[in-house]
């Protein structure tokens, strides 16, 4: 596989049968990027499981950020901002501990009524607009992005009303977009210093306040403080924008599926981590490299390699779950990978997982004659090798 193949329509549409066609040739293949920098891929359920757990596989961004160099010049692999999920331990240990305690099962339980009540406004919102402009319901644009970037902007105490430039900043950063990358993190990093610099006067109950006051104790640094914000605010609504709506497509493409669960709602938890077996929201774990010579099922990767691991490739492994490419809602096995493995496990798995649960089983219940309003090839899809993402959602709401 190579870039060009990466970003292809056919293969954003649909990048199993690449990702079946590498995994069976061998359990790791090399990827020819832009400007001929190779990357390894791993794409097995049992080889990646054991990846994200392996130490060395390292994840320092400016190491990896200094070995892409070396091989092609001009790459910008974003080594400015170093947060806990580009750093190894011990920087890893102590960044995560910092907001660890945000995201306990207890805290995100109480969450619920908070999530439930931002859905349920959404909700009112979707049926106002299939009255008034019953043509122009983007499930992603109306439900599935503002949901969680409304409970990030809560947990971290943005203005919400910015919404929608965070929405275009992250597009840049992680997909391409008319707006660069490197304009898109200037833009980005200036109001995130302008919004620290406010809240610094005028401090409150929010994940922001709190890394302040922990960078006032030396324990985080400035720079770091706004690279965890970065993370925190693109990461704590991507990925559920991507498995809401995947998993509504999803469901419009098996009707029998939406139709068991829309019969007992309990079953939703199960359901949602088939969605999440299913279509990963992220395809691809963040880059990694060799800090020695690794095997990996008999593949030697030399040392000072860098490393993809193919989420979607795992979860999609026959060798690992049967009959793969059907989305069995009943499948009760949770081993899925989509949230990562070892100590860079998505932090955020708890919420998201809730998120999804309240919003899918929301538009069941409000909306059961919910229908794709233009032919399925004519969807967009994100163009980006690390996620799994619909651009936008077009759709008929119904009663």
């Amino acid at each position: 596989m190579t870039s060009t193949e990466a970003t292809q329509p056919s293969f954003l549409a649909d990048p199993y049968p690449t990702l079946a066609r590498l995994r069976e040739m061998a359990p790791v293949s090399v990827v020819d990027t832009e400007g001929g920098l190779p990357i390894w891929v791993v794409l097995r359920y049992e080889d990646v499981r054991a990846a994200l757990a392996d130490p060395r596989f390292g994840q320092d961004v400016e190491r990896a950020h200094q070995l892409a160099k070396q091989r092609v010049t001009g790459l910008e692999l974003g080594a400015d901002v170093v947060h806990m999920l580009n750093t190894d331990p011990p920087d890893h240990t102590r960044l995560r501990r910092l907001i660890q305690g945000a995201f306990t099962n207890r805290r995100v339980a109480a969450m619920r009524p908070m999530v439930e009540r931002v859905a349920r406004e959404l909700l009112d919102g979707l049926a106002v607009r299939a009255v008034e402009t019953p043509e122009d319901v983007d499930l992603v644009r109306d439900f599935a992005f503002p949901l969680p970037m409304m409970i990030v902007c809560e947990l971290l105490g943005f203005p919400v009303e910015d919404r929608f430039d965070y929405r275009r900043w992250s597009t840049a950063i992680l997909t391409h977009s008319e707006l660069s990358f490197a304009e898109a993190m200037a833009d980005m990093t200036a109001y995130l210093r302008d919004l620290l610099s406010r809240r610094r006067e005028r401090p409150g109950e929010d994940i922001l306040s709190d890394l302040l006051r922990a960078g006032d104790l030396g324990q985080i640094s400035e720079r770091e403080t706004v690279a965890m914000v970065y993370l925190l605010l693109i990461g704590g609504h991507e990925t559920t924008v991507n498995l809401v709506s995947t998993a509504v497509l999803a469901l419009l493409r098996n009707p029998d599926q939406a139709a068991w669960l829309r019969a007992d709602p309990a079953r939703m938890p199960g359901a949602v981590e088939e969605f999440l077996r299913f279509e990963s929201p992220v395809r691809m774990a963040t880059l990694r490299f060799t800090t020695e010579p690794v095997s990996v099922d008999g593949v030697l990767i030399p040392a000072d390699e860098l490393v993809l691991i193919s989420l979607a490739g795992a979860n999609r492994d026959p060798a690992r779950f049967p009959d793969p490419d059907r989305l069995l809602l009943d499948r009760g096995d949770a081993g899925h990978l989509a949230f990562g493995y070892g100590i860079h496990r998505c932090l955020g798995a708890l919420l998201g997982k809730l998120e999804a649960e309240i919003a899918i089983g929301g538009l069941l219940a409000r909306f059961p004659g919910l229908a794709l309003a233009v032919p399925e090839e004519d969807l967009p899809w994100r163009d980006t090798l690390m996620l799994r993402g619909l651009e936008s959602l077009p759709v008929v709401l119904g009663g």
